[in-house]
């Protein structure tokens, strides 16, 4: 299998990425894709999961575990730089996976990349419910408890109706097709750090220093407090940094790519983290940090501290917008791994089945948006938040693996950016992944490893028959 799978379908990848007469342009620079980046990594996770992870594992020392995170994106956003200037088409891990590392490897990375993006959506509309809740008590108008919670929540419920409602709609929007322009994207770039800076600015004088005693609590058990707690808490808000790959993704569209996609990657990542620590700050120091225990709207409860109600509306506004754009931009993603992994022939046609007017895969579309609106609507946040956290982070580790692996199988392969100190950044990046993979709870790696036993079975009874390569 070895021998199958490297210089031959790398070269087959870079003859299909270069082949065709029209190509992408080169006209992002440093300062595009670090605004990129900041869009595609300010998201749900930071304004759904820090409370979560504050209450439930790190406390006021959240800001540590954002730190954390941080240093595992940064080792892993480097590796990613590479493959994506060797390998700039569509796929991201499951195509450098296939590159690398066989047909079986790429089909975990593939299977594994469902929890970031499908899971992920899920994550994030249930947070998208929580804030759309509050937002319509605003005007006056309660949504019954029953169908605002799943069945296994704290509040018990029947279903998450509005967070069904959300997949649901944007699955169909994908099915017909969607343009967003570069307008659009950053008119929400904006609004995304406006309600940031806002938070963070006014909130800083609602601060109440005894939020913050003791920094780090006592650990009362495994993950929860204590420097364990801390590493755990990491795991879990790693979720708010998903989506920092998409500048690696463009480095087909930069101006000098050896140059601008290490400052993309990294200047992303240092902006966002230092806006993650201060908004975590100023959130577990408003008010007590058990009281975000499950909240999946934490900064609805500390805005109502805000004496604005204009301000705490428009902030409400703010951010539902920009969970919908995640929520687009997650099943859009989906529906692009599905499509490349059913070209490949390993999984059936129907994923890349394309509509003949609107030209969308729009069966991946509807078959993914069903998986993930039976999520949103009876799986609580807590669940799919660890579960989409421990996917993406085994993606990132395989990626590190993978540049070792090319180094020594493909020595001489064009690479426009060249991952440094190779292989201390990768073997760094699989440690700090895997450490905060380690000390996520049992369950998470019981469904992690559910989850792959039925991935193996698809690929050895399905995929491995009906494999393009093998044929």
């Amino acid at each position: 299998m070895t021998g199958l799978f490297q210089k031959k379908t790398l070269d087959k990848i870079i003859a299909e990425s270069e082949g065709g007469q029209v190509h992408l342009k080169r006209t992002l620079g440093p300062v595009n894709l670090v605004a990129l980046g900041i869009g595609a990594i300010i998201g749900a996770g930071l304004f759904s999961l820090t409370g979560i992870a504050a209450a439930d594992h790190a406390g006021p020392a959240v800001v540590i575990s954002f730190v954390v995170a941080a240093i595992g994106c940064a080792f892993a956003g480097m590796c990613y730089s590479e493959f994506s200037t060797m390998i700039p088409i569509a796929g991201s891990a499951y195509t450098y996976a296939y590159a690398t590392m066989g047909e079986l490897l790429a089909w975990i990375i593939g299977w594994d990349l469902v929890i970031e993006y499908a899971i992920g959506s899920a994550t994030v509309s249930v947070s998208w419910s929580s804030y759309v809740t509050k937002l319509l008590h605003r005007f006056g108008i309660d949504l019954p408890n029953a169908l605002t919670h799943c069945p296994w929540d704290d509040q018990a419920g029947l279903i998450n109706l509005p967070a069904v409602f959300v997949i649901v709609a944007i699955s169909c929007l994908l099915m017909i097709g969607i343009s967003e322009s570069a307008r659009v994207n950053a008119i929400i770039v904006v609004v995304k750090l406006t309600i940031v800076v806002i938070v963070i600015c006014v909130g800083y004088s609602y601060i109440n220093p005894q939020n913050y005693v003791p920094f780090i609590p006592p650990n009362t058990g495994p993950g929860e407090f204590g420097w364990s707690g801390i590493m755990r808490g990491a795991g879990v808000i790693f979720f708010a940094y998903i989506g920092f790959d998409a500048v690696s993704t463009a480095a087909q569209e930069a101006k000098k790519p050896q140059r601008d996609m290490p400052i993309g990657i990294i200047g992303s990542l240092v902006v966002c983290t230092i806006l993650y620590i201060l908004f975590a700050r100023v959130l577990t120091g408003m008010v007590p940090y058990r009281t975000f225990h499950n909240d999946a709207a934490p900064v609805g409860t500390v805005i109502s501290l805000f004496p604005s109600q204009t301000l705490q509306t428009a902030i409400y506004f703010g951010i539902i917008a920009g969970y919908s754009s995640v929520i687009l931009v997650m099943l859009l993603g989906q529906s692009r791994v599905f499509y490349s992994m059913s070209r490949d022939g390993l999984l059936p046609a129907v994923f890349s089945y394309i509509h003949p007017k609107f030209q969308t895969p729009y069966r991946s579309n509807l078959i993914v948006g069903c998986f993930a609106a039976l999520l949103s609507g009876f799986v609580p946040i807590s669940n799919l938040s660890h579960f989409t956290s421990i996917g993406t982070l085994l993606a990132f580790v395989i990626v590190c693996i993978g540049i070792v692996v090319m180094r020594k199988t493909n020595p001489d392969a064009q690479r426009p950016y060249r991952t440094p100190l190779v292989p201390l950044v990768p073997i760094l990046g699989v440690l700090v992944c895997f450490s905060m993979m380690y000390f996520l709870d049992s369950m998470t790696w019981l469904r992690l490893g559910v989850w792959l036993l039925i991935g193996l079975g698809i690929y050895f009874f399905y995929s491995r028959h009906h494999s393009h390569l093998r044929h």
